[in-house]
């Protein structure tokens, strides 16, 4: 997944060369399907990204996944990747460091 141009994503903090270090995601999980993976667009006017999650929303399982499929897609370490808001709820908000991204 390549972070670009879409509604979901938001510039949070950048460096001193006017590069984005910190990017804010606005997703909507669907807990317990039958595989892991980003489903487009959704929301009012396609603000929060679909991502589909195999993990039920059990004692934290699926938010670990979340976090998880966010890190390896975005070639982050797991560490770079922190729920902000939305712990108990489907729309969440997960903050994204760049600065640790894996070429």
């Amino acid at each position: 997944m390549e972070i670009d141009e879409q509604p979901w994503w938001r510039s949070e903090e950048t460096d001193e060369q006017g590069r984005t270090t910190t990017w804010l995601l606005a997703v909507r999980v669907q807990p317990g399907a039958s595989r892991t993976g980003a489903a487009g667009a959704t929301g009012v006017a396609g603000t929060e990204l679909k991502v589909r999650l195999a993990s039920p929303p059990v004692d934290g399982r699926a938010n670990d996944e979340l976090v998880r499929w966010l890190a390896k897609a975005l070639g982050v370490p797991r560490s770079a990747v922190t729920l902000v808001r939305g712990q108990t709820s489907r729309s969440k908000l997960v903050r994204i460091d760049v600065t640790s991204r894996r070429v």
